[in-house]
């Protein structure tokens, strides 16, 4: 049954935000998609080096999940937002076509704000995506030995790896929420902390100036979906309780509910990614506590991802399933 009445907002970027949509477009209408402006790896990097716009693919992710796909043409055009030109050794490899679509409608308008707002009608999403600020920013992380990285992606794909622990995270420069973000957060029924990429796609939104006050002010419950395996670079020996510790720390109040996977992982996954870069499956060591619901559930996806030749980044082998999260979302207000 379609919720009409209840909005949700999911706060995040990269593919889990694009896993949680997915699944959600089944069951609410109401749906706000509020995501990070910080990528700045793959297509990205053209987008703001060459084009000097916000980076898009984020957005893009949104707008996919979210997309109308019951006629030919619906398919079609979202079909196209996911191509990714694979020919050529030129600025277009590795390029998706959705991209390419924003700049371009962009340039035609005046404006990338417009263009993200028409791009969205276009598609016929269910729902609405915001970026999580207009200003330009970069991702800077402090590390415990006291190195300093600048850029979401050399924070995310280290050039070295790395066991140090990011101890400060904050953007340069300084920035504040766009204003839609912040009157969808205070109507909001219920907010998604999606899972993804700890530091480069969860909290690169909430230290945008603004978020954290308002997730703080609002009248929704807050749900934090924890990650399947740590990150290298990142959360490296992170259990659960640590992830949550960080949220906390930059949100500064205690989500409401968290969403931890019960369900085993494949021992040949868990081998592959202790082989690939030292992750292991984010281990559950969190105890009873009267302020946070834990819900220990099946929300592993079967299927193993394979990404397209053409994709020069880093990709998650296995993912949440979006289904399985949706109808446990829905449950809540069942």
């Amino acid at each position: 049954m379609i919720i009409k009445q209840k909005k949700i907002v999911v706060i995040g970027g990269g593919t889990g935000t694009f896993v949680v949509l997915s699944g959600l477009k089944k069951y609410f209408e109401d749906l706000v998609a509020i995501v990070s402006m910080a990528d700045s790896g793959g297509s990205n990097r053209i987008i703001r080096d060459e084009f000097g716009l916000l980076p898009t693919s984020d957005i893009r992710q949104c707008f996919v999940a979210l997309a109308s796909g019951n006629n030919e043409t619906e398919k079609i055009m979202r079909n196209l937002f996911i191509y990714r030109f694979c020919k050529g050794s030129g600025a277009l490899n590795g390029m998706t076509f959705g991209n390419l679509f924003m700049a371009a409608l962009a340039d035609i308008l005046g404006s990338q704000y417009e263009a993200i707002k028409k791009t969205g009608k276009v598609l016929r999403i269910t729902g609405r995506v915001i970026p999580v600020t207009l200003t330009k920013v970069n991702l800077v992380a402090e590390y415990e030995d006291g190195r300093i990285i600048r850029g979401e992606h050399e924070i995310d794909e280290p050039s070295s790896e790395t066991r140090k622990k990011i101890i400060k995270l904050w953007l340069e420069p300084a920035a504040y929420a766009t204003p839609e973000a912040i009157r969808e957060i205070k109507k909001a029924d219920l907010i998604i902390l999606a899972p993804g990429d700890l530091y480069t796609s969860l909290l690169a939104n909430l230290i945008v100036g603004g978020i954290a006050a308002a997730l703080r002010k609002a009248k929704g419950k807050i749900l934090y979906i924890l990650n399947l395996m740590t990150k290298a670079g990142q959360t490296a020996g992170f259990k659960a309780s640590d992830h949550l510790k960080e949220i906390i720390k930059y949100l500064g109040r205690k989500p409401d509910m968290v969403i931890i996977n019960n369900k085993k992982i494949p021992a040949f996954v868990e081998k592959y990614y202790w082989r690939k870069e030292k992750s292991v499956r984010v281990e559950d060591d969190l105890e009873k506590n009267p302020e946070i619901k834990v819900i220990r559930a099946d929300v592993l996806s079967d299927k193993i991802y394979k990404k397209p030749a053409s994709d020069i980044l880093e990709r998650s082998l296995i993912r949440h399933d979006s289904f399985k999260l949706a109808k446990l979302i829905h449950s809540f207000f069942s």
